[in-house]
């Protein structure tokens, strides 16, 4: 049978602004969407898949990245332009397109009858890996700030412009998004432990010209190794209004038996609450750290699918 592994990732409290850089008038935004009735401010799941592509090309693990961040050009580069999910870590889990228009261009004479127009050809791998938008855990209430910049633009005498007033919004809060990824659909199966240790290990996601921080590591986490064709964990996490975290859908499922608690790794401040310690009740492995859930589920996973085993980071 086919395994596929799910998650949910809850990351840790901190300040968001700026996510994507656009602006209303001389307002900086943040991306939102209406999430349960109320205004949420969100992060894109190419983002964060942004993000894992850089941690590849930066962690130093030898990966081979096709397409690499290169910081004195701002933009990307590529290492192959025809692409190779073989070679590339990043071709064989996040899938690539190359669109191409038609060799000759069609005439504006009456078409010859039985002659068809040349059409363009579209080279596409469809991402494995598959990851939701990053939803914050409270509503957004609609916090600024003003800030000055100058220098950034020029006069007709080349003369820097007075200081620019501008507005920034700021939301305090956590993120969560889910991911899943089923291994056999990887030209290399193997691919699946780097998948794990990126999401793992993520640091800044989104930002525009690197003005704030926001450490998308997770804070919390669930992770599911299972036959199941449906995650069934997905945004699992709730806040309430005194900021606690909760897990009542996921114990909900597990007590239900939709979920086999023997199919859930759950790791991190989450463990220490009185729902880790239900859901470790009920057969959940529970542990208090998040690279121990994730070294521990790697073992599991380099066992069923007989991969080199993975030694355990001390």
């Amino acid at each position: 049978m086919t395994f596929h592994l799910f998650g949910n990732i809850l990351t840790g409290y901190g300040t968001a602004a700026n996510n994507r850089g656009e602006n209303e008038g001389n307002i900086t935004t943040l991306q939102k969407l209406l999430w349960k009735g109320e205004v949420h401010t969100t992060v894109s799941s190419e983002a964060i898949r942004w993000a894992l592509r850089y941690y590849w090309q930066t962690v130093g693990n030898d990966y081979e990245v096709n397409r690499r961040w290169d910081d004195n050009i701002n933009d990307n580069t590529w290492q192959n332009a025809n692409f190779d999910d073989i070679a590339f870590i990043d071709d064989d889990v996040l899938g690539f397109m190359k669109a191409e228009g038609a060799k000759l261009e069609a005439s504006d004479e009456p078409k010859q009858k039985g002659k068809k127009a040349p059409k363009g050809t579209t080279t596409v791998r469809r991402g494995v890996l598959e990851v939701t938008r990053a939803v914050s855990t409270t509503p957004y209430v609609g916090d600024l700030t003003f800030n000055s910049k100058s220098g950034q633009k020029l006069d007709k005498n080349g003369n820097a412009k007075r200081d620019t007033l501008y507005g920034t919004e700021v939301h305090a809060t956590r993120y969560q998004y889910g991911f899943a990824l089923t291994p056999d659909r990887l030209k290399d199966k193997s691919r699946i432990i780097p998948v794990l240790d990126g999401l793992a290990s993520l640091g800044e996601v989104a930002g525009n010209h690197s003005r704030f921080l926001y450490d998308f590591s997770p804070d919390s986490l669930i992770l599911r190794w299972t036959h199941d064709f449906a995650p069934r964990i997905l945004y699992s996490f709730e806040e309430d209004d005194e900021g606690q975290i909760t897990a009542d859908e996921l114990i909900r499922r597990v007590e239900a038996q939709d979920i086999n608690p023997q199919e859930l790794w759950v790791g991190g401040a989450i463990a220490s609450t009185s729902d880790g310690k239900k859901l470790a009740q009920l057969g959940v492995n529970v542990l208090t750290g998040i690279k121990l859930v994730v070294e521990t589920l790697k073992q599991r996973i380099a066992r069923d699918l007989e991969l080199p085993v993975v030694e355990l980071t001390k």
